[in-house]
C-alpha cells in the first residue's frame, strides 16, 4: 500500500493553523488569567483600598499658593499622566478595573482625605462592558453609573472643589478573544451617559468632552491614539493634556 504524501501546500497550511491555533489559547489563557486575579483581588480587597496611603497628606494641601488637583476613578483615570503647571499639584487615584461603585465608595478615604481643590473624574466604562453579560440589566447599569457620578460630584461638591467631570473615552478595535463578551450595546450605553454627562455642567462642574479629542470618523478611538479596546497610549493622553491646561488655566 502507498503511503499517503501530504504536499507542501497542505503541509503549510496545518503548520499556519497551529500556529494561529497555539497564538489564540495563550491569549485567551492570559486573559483568562489576568481576569481571574482580579476577581480574587476584588475579594480579597473590594474597594482597592490597600491601592494608597491614606494617612498620607499630599504637601499641596497646606500651600496656599498651589490647587491640588487629583485624577480620580478607573484605569484609564489611573494612566493618566500629570501635566506641568507652577500654580498646580497632581496627585493619582485610579484603580484600574473599577466600577462607579467602587469609585464612589472610596471617596472619602482616597479624595476628600486629600482635600483636592480640583478633581478630575474618568469612570463608567467597567460599568458598561458588563451589558453583553447581562441585557435584560441594560437599563439599570446605566442608570446606577449615572447616580454614582451624580454622588460623587455632591461629594466633591460638599468640600468646595471644582469637578472636571469627563466624558467616558470612546473605545478602539474589539479585539476576536473579546468578540463574544462584547456588543454595539456598550458604545450605545457610552453614547447615552456621555449625553447626560454633557447636561451636569455648573459652575463648580466642568465637562470636559473627550469624545471629540479621541474619536476617528467611524466613532472609535483614532488608530495613532489606541493601545487596545479600552485603553488609550501617551499621544492620546496628550491631546487631552492640551485641553486640561487650557481648562484649568480658566479656573478662578
Amino acid at each position: 500500500m502507498r503511503k499517503k504524501i501530504i504536499s507542501p501546500l497542505t503541509f503549510v497550511f496545518l503548520i499556519g493553523a497551529l500556529a494561529v491555533s497555539v497564538f489564540l489559547n495563550t491569549r485567551l489563557y492570559a486573559l483568562t488569567s489576568t481576569y481571574y486575579r482580579q476577581l480574587n483581588a476584588t475579594r480579597l480587597d473590594p474597594l482597592g483600598m490597600s491601592a494608597y496611603d491614606t494617612n498620607t497628606v499630599h504637601k499641596s494641601v497646606v500651600d496656599p499658593d498651589t490647587k491640588l488637583v487629583v485624577f480620580f476613578g478607573d484605569s484609564r483615570a489611573f494612566r493618566w499622566p500629570a501635566v506641568e503647571l507652577t500654580l498646580y499639584r497632581f496627585v493619582n487615584r485610579g484603580i484600574g478595573a473599577q466600577t462607579s461603585a467602587q469609585v464612589l465608595a472610596r471617596y472619602d478615604a482616597h479624595v476628600a482625605s486629600l482635600q483636592p481643590q480640583i478633581v478630575l473624574l474618568q469612570v463608567g466604562i467597567n460599568d458598561l462592558k458588563t451589558i453583553p453579560l447581562f441585557p435584560e440589566r441594560r437599563d439599570e447599569i446605566v442608570t446606577t453609573l449615572q447616580e454614582n457620578i451624580a454622588q460623587i460630584i455632591e461629594k466633591s461638591r460638599a468640600q468646595e472643589a471644582t469637578i472636571i467631570l469627563t466624558t467616558i473615552f470612546p473605545v478602539g478595535t474589539v479585539p476576536f478573544e473579546r468578540r463574544l463578551v462584547w456588543s454595539n450595546a456598550v458604545v450605545e450605553a457610552s453614547a447615552d451617559v456621555n449625553a447626560y454627562i454633557r447636561d451636569l455642567g455648573e459652575d463648580d462642574v466642568i465637562v470636559f468632552d473627550t469624545v471629540p479629542i479621541l474619536a476617528s470618523a467611524s466613532g472609535q478611538v483614532h488608530e495613532e491614539y489606541q493601545i487596545d479596546l479600552l485603553h488609550i497610549n501617551q499621544a492620546g493622553y496628550e491631546a487631552l493634556n492640551q485641553e486640561l491646561v487650557r481648562i484649568l488655566d480658566g479656573i478662578k
